[in-house]
C-alpha cells in the first residue's frame, strides 16, 4: 500500500510539473525600454488624470476592475518572453487614444501577468510616447490596498 501511495505521488508530481497551466510563470521584465514602469502610487495620483486600460480577459474585467478604466483585452496566444511573436496575439490599438502623446497607464495581474507588458511593447511600437506600465503589483495590489474598484 505505501509502494502504491508514492507511484501515485510521483506521477501526480510529473503530471503536475509538466502542465503549463499549473507551472509558475516567469516574471515579466523589470523595466522596458521607452515605458515608464509605475507603482501603485503613481496610478492612485494620477487616477482620473490619465487614462487607465485594462488588458485583462473581459470576464476578469467584469468581475472587478480600478474604477474608471477601460477594457482593452489582450488576446495573449505567444510565449511569454522578452521576445514573443506579436502576430500571434490581438490587441485593438484603436481603443487607445488617437494623440500618440498622450499619456496612458496599461496594466493586468502584476508581475507574471505578461499581457501588460505585451500591450506596453504593442503601444511604443505604434508611436506611443507616454507608455505608463503598473506592472509591480498590478490589479491584485490595487485591489488588496482598498483603492477605487467597480
Amino acid at each position: 500500500m505505501k509502494k502504491l501511495v508514492v507511484i501515485i505521488a510521483a506521477v501526480l508530481f510529473v503530471v503536475a510539473a509538466g502542465s503549463p497551466a499549473l507551472a509558475e510563470k516567469p516574471l515579466t521584465p523589470d523595466s522596458l525600454k521607452g515605458a515608464t514602469v509605475v507603482d501603485d502610487g503613481f496610478v492612485k495620483a494620477n487616477h482620473g488624470k490619465m487614462k487607465v486600460f485594462d488588458v485583462r480577459m473581459k470576464a476578469e474585467y467584469v468581475e472587478s476592475h480600478i474604477a474608471g478604466a477601460i477594457s482593452v483585452p489582450y488576446e495573449e496566444k505567444s510565449e511569454l518572453a522578452v521576445n514573443f511573436d506579436a502576430s500571434k496575439d490581438h490587441l485593438d490599438l484603436s481603443k487607445f487614444p488617437s494623440d500618440k502623446n498622450e499619456p496612458v497607464i496599461v496594466y493586468c495581474n502584476g508581475p507574471r501577468c505578461w499581457k501588460s507588458y505585451k500591450a506596453a511593447v504593442l503601444l511604443i511600437k505604434n508611436g506611443h510616447k507616454q507608455v505608463n506600465w503598473y506592472r509591480n503589483e498590478g490589479f491584485p495590489g490595487w485591489k488588496a490596498k482598498g483603492y477605487p474598484v467597480e
